[in-house]
């Protein structure tokens, strides 16, 4: 006889597989993207990277668990000293060096995205409305926690941070409407 109790919890146990699954293939598309060169701006010493799209593809994809567990995973790697950062950087360094409010403001994307979707729900199943939910947790928020970090680090005026700091916005602004499109063409996933 069929035990109701059992087939939830294989439909339960399916879900965990198919979540940690897409987890796994979405840290790999991160490190994929570390592989491809960075474009040195000169101004600041951060380069123009594919890599933070990434992050707000699985923002978008992978919602605030396994979003922030598969860019957690990445900066842990890292930490360890994998050189999977676009240009091949690696190590415990790198979060003591320019880059560092970048990652950590990775980190935030996720659960970002997850919030700001929240508060706009009905908007944000508008290609607008996911728009604007990316560009302000994925563009906007990273970039401040960047350019704060950068200011820190360098030893410079914020303002001089953030005028510096303009030289990726548009760049950003591009990968957001990009990640937008890309998420949008995808079938609806999912994942808790």
């Amino acid at each position: 006889m069929l035990n109701p109790f059992n087939v939830l919890m294989e439909g339960k146990v399916m879900q965990n597989v198919r979540n940690l699954t897409l987890t796994a293939v979405m840290l790999a598309l991160l490190i994929v993207l570390g592989l491809l060169p960075g474009i040195p701006l000169g101004i600041i010493p951060v380069p123009l990277v594919l890599q933070n799209m990434g992050v707000m593809l699985v923002g978008l994809i992978l919602g605030p668990r396994y979003g922030t567990i598969a860019v957690g995973l990445l900066l842990l790697l890292v930490g360890l000293g994998l050189p999977i950062l676009t240009g091949g950087r690696g190590g415990a360094a790198m979060f003591v060096g320019p880059t560092a409010g970048y990652m950590l403001g990775w980190l935030l994307v996720p659960v970002s995205i997850w919030g700001l979707t929240q508060i706009g729900a009905p908007a944000a199943t508008t290609w607008w409305g996911q728009f604007l939910i990316v560009l302000l947790a994925g563009v906007l928020l990273v970039d401040l926690c960047g350019t704060l970090w950068l200011a820190h680090q360098a030893d410079m005026p914020v303002a001089a941070a953030m005028i510096a700091n303009m030289a990726i916005i548009p760049g950003d602004i591009l990968k957001a409407g990009l990640t937008v499109v890309l998420v949008r063409r995808l079938p609806k996933q999912h994942v808790g």
